[in-house]
């Protein structure tokens, strides 16, 4: 497989429109070029950059409303967090991540995209919890769903929504979630289909909206 860049499909065209285009582009070069070399994606992701990454996260922006606040937990590499960024200018987006060369580098994204609807935080969501709230939630291959409706609830309004990236056993995930979907009082929870014509396969997110936590889970969260 190489590992070269390659240009970008045709089809990014069509989802990277604008300013975003140039950041797009920016972007894939710093993944494949600071992004490989401090070990935040591997040598053999840059053939993929494009399809898989880019164009398969800037995709989720068509399950983000519009004008909100999202946190992306356990940004990375910025994926999605820093895409949907890119995409959206109308929303704001917090990348979350505990790991400190990888906030240096998110960090230096930023700045080198110029991109001001977004601020890098270092730390973990359950450090932020009670700290801050947001409309919405996303999350790319961090953790089982289960465990990232724990995470990922108490940063969340009454309402918003956990957008989480999830590939051939969502589900599956879904299912087994059952008990912690009660346990954290979600509204709803559902398979969405993103980017039809756009990235094959499409995309399937676990789209869950938050409810109110049952009373003995909020005794627990403020102990």
């Amino acid at each position: 497989m190489s590992d070269e860049l390659p240009a970008p499909p045709g089809m990014a065209r069509d989802v990277f429109t604008g300013e975003a285009w140039d950041r797009a582009n920016m972007f894939a070069e710093l993944l494949a070029g600071p992004g490989v070399v401090r070990g935040l994606l591997g040598p053999r992701e840059v053939s993929r950059i494009w399809d898989r990454h880019l164009l398969n996260c800037a995709v989720v922006a068509e399950a983000v409303p519009e004008n909100v606040s999202l946190v992306d937990i356990g940004s990375g590499a910025g994926l999605p967090g820093l895409v949907l960024a890119i995409v959206r200018q109308d929303i704001q987006v917090t990348l979350l991540e505990p790991l400190l060369r990888r906030t240096v580098f998110l960090e230096e994204c930023v700045e080198a995209l110029k991109l001001r609807n977004v601020e890098v935080l270092r730390g973990r969501a359950e450090e932020l919890a009670g700290k801050r709230v947001f409309d919405v939630a996303s999350a790319r291959a961090v953790a089982p769903l289960d465990r990232l409706l724990k995470w990922a609830m108490p940063l969340l309004r009454e309402g918003g929504e956990l957008i989480a990236m999830k590939g051939e056993r969502a589900a599956e995930e879904l299912a087994e979630a059952e008990p912690q979907l009660r346990a954290v009082g979600a509204r709803t929870a559902e398979l969405v289909t993103v980017g039809r014509g756009k990235v094959e396969p499409p995309a399937t997110l676990v789209r869950v909206v938050a409810g109110r936590a049952p009373e003995s889970t909020r005794r627990r969260r403020r102990r």
